[in-house]
């Protein structure tokens, strides 16, 4: 049989991969790239969301650990 190349990660490191997330954060202004107020404030609120979101994971995590 022909293996695929595109393979996704098995086990536990496919739940902590990160990368995507981080690159959102860390990413380099692209001067192509049209702005806009409205724009700005979107990617501002995302950012919110997702900080929020990883915020609530971690303490769920924590808090059912601790019991």
């Amino acid at each position: 049989m022909k293996e695929s190349t595109d393979e996704k990660p098995k086990g536990w490191k496919a739940y902590f991969q990160f990368s995507e997330v981080l690159g959102y954060f860390f990413r380099k202004k692209d001067p192509n790239r049209p702005t806009s107020f409205s724009l700005k404030m979107m990617h501002g609120v995302n950012k919110i969301s997702i900080l929020m979101f990883l915020i609530g994971v971690v303490y769920l995590v924590v808090r059912r650990l601790m019991y």
